[in-house]
């Protein structure tokens, strides 16, 4: 059993645990969710010890972190999983065949592996040892379907628990039978799906939205009685003392009577306001746990041109032999065209050199890119460069849930979940013709991604996605376009 009783940690400005309390098998594969900066990631490091805390945490295993840091990365793979772990040649073997890799990438550069070949070799050397408590921190990152379905079937087949976190909604029902949700104001544990959690949650925020909607109409009527109360006393005061300066505005009937009546409405007045700060009370606790995401903005430009692309045989070539066998691609205005493809095969190329055409063409567009180290500075000047409306920018990057404080941060210091939601409203308030987005949901919570998707359904924009999460591409997608792999040899 893996047990925390009334931890706290937080950093200067707030807490992000305050007395949590929770206890989980550590036979469970537990799903670790809620919002980007939640805390997801600092109750890993608090259950490795790598932070300090008020409160206890005891545990009957020892805990083990994904992905480990590679400090030599020009290092065979074998090489570097002797430096992390202690294991014996077969057990390696074991788990790198339930990975689908061969013993050869052993033997090989661990800096020559593809992403999803690194993600696998780590997933692997984190099994080696059955004693630890495995903390798998998003492992779907940059990975393709294929090999975000491999990796499932992997985690789905241990006999031992862990705890996951991800971004990927059909990914954590695949690999989850339990979930540990950081809401708003609680903890929830819930042995379930995340598909079956999620439910709930739906459900629970929809009651309490109805509640607040009486409480709404409760709280006018009893603001409204006591200002008229309140009113009434004031009148009955002036009545008792007449009006300054005024001959004869005197009151001519019992003032005690008045005076004393007066008092009693006005404590009257002040129960009713006292009950009423009560029950706001009350239902603001009620409320917290709601997630609000509220509908982002698109500056999507409509053309009178109903074919914007319309391109044949298009491949992308590397040392003159095709990455892909040729596709075709119609892009219509008020479309949404995504592009998979397995890790490797050229989707990002494609993009850029759709872009060119684009250009040609003489099209307007907006693009979200994959990588976007060069974006520096304040958002204010970062704005101004990319002449974007300063406060369309800053409204997105609210809604997209980043805090006021992270405003004032230079762009490189924010976190690179912060930093994708500043490539991303920065996309948005652009006005465009057509968006190109390569990989848009990198790094964003949930409630995000269905901000995204909510966006892109209501306006219907024309937009080429690259994205390799599943459930997203089936509820924002008109057309599907797969690059298959040009294996010919003799393609050269």
């Amino acid at each position: 059993m893996i047990t925390l009783k009334d931890v706290t940690f937080g950093y200067a400005e707030k807490n992000i645990f305050e007395n949590l309390s929770v206890t989980f098998d550590s036979s469970w594969k537990l799903a670790l969710v809620g919002r980007n900066g939640r805390g997801k990631t600092t109750l890993m490091k608090l259950l490795l010890g790598e932070l300090p805390f008020s409160g206890k945490i005891q545990s009957d295993k020892l805990f083990a972190y994904f992905p480990q840091q590679v400090t030599d990365k020009s290092l065979l793979t074998k090489f570097v999983l002797d430096e992390l772990y202690r294991f014996e040649d077969w057990q390696i073997q074991r788990e790198l065949n339930l990975l689908g890799l061969s013993e050869a990438t052993l033997w090989r550069p661990f800096e020559t592996l593809s992403g999803g070949e690194q993600t696998k070799v780590l997933l692997a050397g984190l099994f080696l040892d059955t004693d630890h408590f495995a903390l798998i921190d998003e492992p779907t990152t940059h990975l393709d379907q294929a090999s975000r379905e491999h990796i499932a079937k992997y985690l789905q087949g241990k006999k031992t628990g862990y705890m996951v976190t991800s971004h990927d909604r059909q990914f954590l029902n695949l690999v989850s039978d339990h979930q540990l949700a950081i809401e708003r104001n609680t903890i929830t544990l819930l042995a379930a799906t995340y598909a079956t959690y999620e439910a709930e949650k739906a459900l629970r925020d929809r009651f309490e939205w109805s509640q607040n909607d009486k409480l709404k109409s409760e709280i006018g009527r009893l603001k409204q009685t006591a200002q008229d109360k309140a009113a009434w006393s004031d009148h009955r005061e002036q009545d008792k003392s007449g009006k300054p300066g005024q001959k004869g505005s005197g009151a001519v009937f019992d003032k005690g009577f008045i005076g004393a009546r007066a008092a009693r409405k006005m404590k009257q007045s002040k129960v009713l306001s006292h009950r009423m700060d009560k029950e706001i009370l009350e239902k603001e606790k009620l409320l917290k746990n709601i997630e609000k995401a509220d509908l982002l903005a698109m500056a999507y430009q409509p053309t009178h041109r109903k074919v914007l692309l319309d391109e044949a045989h298009l491949t992308v070539s590397f040392d003159d032999s095709p990455l892909f066998l040729p596709v075709d691609l119609i892009q219509h205005a008020g479309q949404v065209t995504a592009i998979t493809g397995e890790n490797g095969v050229g989707k990002s190329q494609l993009l850029k050199q759709l872009i060119e055409v684009t250009q040609d063409k003489g099209l307007t567009i907006s693009y979200v890119r994959q990588l976007y180290a060069d974006n520096k500075g304040n958002l204010a000047d970062f704005a101004d460069r990319h002449h974007l409306d300063y406060t369309s920018f800053l409204n997105n990057l609210r809604k997209l849930g980043m805090a006021r404080h992270v405003f004032n941060q230079k762009i490189e210091e924010m976190s690179l979940g912060q930093q994708k939601k500043v490539e991303l409203a920065k996309s948005l308030s652009q006005s465009a013709e057509l968006f190109i987005w390569d990989e848009p949901l990198n790094y964003l919570d949930v409630f995000n991604q269905q901000q995204i998707e909510a966006v892109i359904n209501q306006v219907k924009p024309a937009l080429l996605i690259v994205e390799h999460d599943a459930t997203f591409i089936k509820q924002i997608a008109d057309q599907v376009i797969t690059l298959l792999p040009n294996k010919n040899e003799n393609s050269k």
